[in-house]
């Protein structure tokens, strides 16, 4: 990050609001914001203010949860790039984060370049316990999340269901700051997510497949750290009018690009030793 950019993004006052997923954080963001001066607010990886984007993704667009949970707390390089590029062009004095603990707010904030918060709100400041069990029941029954943006402007940036669209607590100063849209995600369930290496393994198996270039598969060692994964592939090769080299490079990517879209986990290296190969 250049000087410059962390100078201006060092001088932003950040509030955190924090709370549990499903109680209702989204629903009373602008109202939380408002009592504390805040024009701007980051919420699942978009900067939004008075109910507009201003930059990033939703990360309600994503298919699964895990891509989700990457996109949320900014492990993408290009969206954390953008969103860190706007703040320091376009600072506001104070921006509020939504998250649901603590060590979301410290991951947010550490890849952004931002400022630990000044103050912490809690869902359980504002809310009634009555209120919140009511927003994860409805959250667990009907599957619906809430974004703090207006209807047309998340349409763009969104691949789920829109359901609908509310009125928030908070009455703003335009019809779009005062609007929420109910959206009902692809990834949307509730609990753990775990992904078995026998899956992943499987997945692997059938990228190799793709392509007529892969003539054996000897062995397929798989080391996962957290969400985070390195490979070392053995394999026979046919090469035809094709080097070895490139046909190794191509697998690389594919098998990079399948296992992160398909599993949401960042892919760290995949090592491909060619044992045989075949005019």
């Amino acid at each position: 990050m250049e000087n410059s950019q962390a100078e201006e993004l060092a001088k932003i006052e950040i509030y955190a609001f924090v709370g549990p997923a499903g109680t209702g954080k989204s629903h009373r963001a602008t109202h939380v914001a408002r009592q504390n001066g805040i024009d701007v607010l980051i919420d699942d990886g978009l900067v939004i203010s008075r109910g507009r984007i201003l930059a990033g993704r939703s990360a309600k667009s994503e298919i699964n949860r895990l891509r989700a949970i990457r996109r949320a707390i900014f492990e993408y390089p290009e969206h954390r790039d953008e969103v860190a590029n706007y703040l320091a062009k376009n600072p506001p004095k104070k921006l509020m984060i939504l998250a649901t603990s603590n060590e979301m707010i410290a991951k947010i904030t550490a890849r952004l370049g931002l400022n630990p918060p000044v103050k912490t709100i809690y869902i359980t400041d504002i809310a009634t316990p009555e209120e919140i069990d009511a927003a994860l029941r409805e959250r667990k029954e009907k599957k619906q999340h809430v974004v703090p943006v207006a209807k047309a402007q998340i349409q763009h940036n969104f691949a789920g269901k829109l359901v609908s669209q509310i009125r928030s607590f908070f009455k703003g100063r335009d019809k779009d700051e005062s609007r929420n849209t109910i959206v009902k995600p692809l990834f949307s369930f509730n609990g753990r997510v775990v992904i078995s290496s026998d899956a992943i393994m499987a997945m692997i198996n059938k990228l190799l497949e793709l392509g007529n270039h892969v003539r054996k598969v000897h062995e397929v060692n798989l080391h996962t750290y957290d969400d985070k994964i390195e490979l070392t592939i053995e394999i026979d090769l046919n090469i035809g009018n094709r080097s070895a080299l490139s046909i190794a490079r191509t697998l690389q990517r594919k098998i990079q690009m399948g296992l992160s879209y398909f599993t949401g986990m960042e892919i760290r290296k995949v090592n491909i030793r060619v044992n045989e190969i075949f005019l």
